[in-house]
């Protein structure tokens, strides 16, 4: 019998395992894998036919995550033996121990480095144990399982969360295409700033007071983060500052958000080198006399309060601006977007942030099963019944909080950035963009080389109607694409046909960053640009 068979317990090796055994357990497996295969199939296949080319990705990355944790686990299976026979001194084995030798029981002492549990070649040399045992390898292969099922939950449950809160808003989008709302909203109406609804939340003592301000806002995300008229006055930012005035009930911002959305969760279910490296930190500092179990819940809690107090923050201080601008408006209030209201100028870090909170809470709730799981729910790592409660309270709280309230509330904020994002266009619009795009490209080479006449680019046909969030232009109308540097983007506008005359002239107003495509449109009227946020 070989060692490492040994090392686990003894039993038959593959030799003396008839074969119908073998075979029918790698036919189960298979079977398995064959149905999991299956389920990621018929889910992008799906995902395809509803045109979700950002949640498609997102699912690709899923499936590449779940690759590299199973070729992590691929790895412990091959070297385990090499592993095993690492032998380190008995002293140095015996620091940084999640448990206190002293005070626990033996039988809690299962995943402890100890000479009875250590290979036979550690053993012989006297004060030498196993760097890591082949129980505690196999031990790891569960734990690599279980935060692989986590992770695959913790995508599902931040899309769903998220996309339900939002279904309030479509209400809101309905609304503003009523009579209704434009009577209500009535763009010659003067009106003092304090009277209007955006002014009496925004406009009070406490938000001249820098310590204040933070204090209120951090309740109010637990408290109707996204009240109607924030949404309502943001929409109308957004498209007074992006947009053509005429397009106020032609755009659909709701629609807008979404695909913004769906673009940002492959940030959100992405797992990069940092989040691994911090991971484990984490699983280093799970050692005896750290009290982990005090502080570690909580991290990131308080990371996702932080950033949702500041979304709020960021809000507020757009009113403010409102108020700074004078006592009486005309119209709805006007809120001017730029990146300066974030964190170092970049929306997208609070992104990051919100990735990293959730894969770290969804690794603290697959380490907590693992340990319940592996062993027991009275062993050193939840020895006391206030640590179970503070693991499982702050696990949901946090997932709840982060997909249900900060992750909407980041959506909706982060569009009074500085510029548009590529997710303006939907993705038939883009694609004819991009290939547009091409065509030129080809025509601009073929000129340079001086074999032919440079040939008009072809333009789309103006009598096409594309669907959701489409662009349309005026018979006869005629436009080409000419981009900066190499990058290409995906973008749309929408549904009801915004005009992009109206909406290149508004654009042009924007300050140009360098970082930026410029789409030339020589339609009837001065020519235009549209400047957008490229994708990085």
């Amino acid at each position: 019998m070989n060692v490492e068979s040994s090392i686990m317990g003894g039993g038959r090796s593959l030799e003396e395992t008839p074969t119908w055994a073998v075979a029918l357990v790698c036919f189960v497996l298979l079977l398995i894998s064959i149905f999991m295969d299956h389920i990621f199939h018929l889910i992008a296949k799906w995902l395809r036919k509803k045109r979700k080319k950002a949640l498609y990705e997102s699912l690709a990355k899923i499936k590449s995550e779940l690759m590299l944790m199973g070729f992590i686990s691929l790895l412990l299976t091959v070297l385990q033996g090499p592993i095993s026979r690492i032998c380190v001194p008995e002293k140095l084995a015996a620091t940084w121990h999640p448990c206190n030798h002293q005070q626990e029981p033996e039988d809690h002492h299962v995943f402890l480095l100890a000479p009875g549990s250590s290979t036979h070649q550690c053993a012989a040399h006297q004060g030498k144990v196993a760097l890591v045992s082949a129980q505690s390898i196999h031990q790891l292969h569960i734990f690599i399982f279980v935060l692989a099922l986590f992770h695959v939950l913790y995508c599902i449950f931040t899309l769903a969360l998220g996309t339900a809160k939002m279904r309030r808003w479509k209400q809101w989008e309905e609304e503003t295409k009523k009579p209704e709302y434009q009577f209500s909203h009535d763009p010659e109406k003067f009106r003092l700033t304090r009277q209007t609804s955006f002014g009496r939340r925004h406009l009070s003592v406490w938000t001249t007071n820098p310590i204040l301000v933070w204090i209120v806002c951090f309740f109010r995300q637990f408290v109707c983060s996204v009240p109607k008229v924030d949404y309502l006055t943001l929409r109308h930012g957004f498209v007074m500052a992006h947009l053509a005035p005429q397009s106020q009930q032609k755009f659909d911002f709701m629609q807008y958000i979404e695909r913004t959305l769906e673009e940002d969760f492959k940030v959100v279910v992405e797992i990069s080198p940092p989040i691994w490296f911090i991971t484990v930190l984490f699983l280093l500092f799970h050692t005896h006399g750290w009290y982990s179990y005090l502080w570690m819940p909580f991290v990131p809690l308080i990371i996702i309060v932080v950033v949702g107090s500041k979304l709020q923050v960021i809000i507020t201080k757009m009113g403010l601006r409102i108020g700074e601008r004078g006592d009486i408006v005309k119209g709805t209030p006007v809120v001017q977007p730029g990146d300066n209201l974030f964190w170092f100028k970049k929306p997208q870090l609070m992104l990051y942030l919100i990735n990293f909170v959730l894969f770290q809470n969804a690794f603290q709730l697959a380490f907590f099963s693992w340990t319940a799981l592996q062993f027991g729910m009275k062993s050193c790592f939840q020895s006391k019944t206030e640590d179970v409660v503070i693991k499982i309270s702050m696990g949901i709280l946090v997932q709840i909080l982060c997909s249900y309230v900060t992750l909407p509330l980041y959506a909706l904020v982060t569009q009074m950035g500085s510029n548009m994002k590529p997710t303006i266009f939907n993705e038939r619009v883009a694609s004819a963009l991009r290939n547009w795009h091409q065509s030129a490209k080809r025509n601009i080479k073929k000129k340079n080389r001086g074999g032919s006449s440079f040939s008009q680019t072809t333009t789309p046909s103006p009598n096409h109607s594309y669907d959701a969030d489409s662009l349309s232009s005026s018979n006869g109308a005629r436009a080409h694409s000419c981009f900066s540097s190499s990058s290409s983007f995906s973008s749309s506008s929408h549904h009801h046909e915004i005009e992009m005359a109206h909406l290149a002239h508004h654009q042009h107003q924007n300050l140009k960053e360098p970082n930026s495509v410029h789409v030339a449109s020589d339609l009837p009227l001065p020519q235009h640009e549209i400047q957008i946020e490229t994708s990085k």
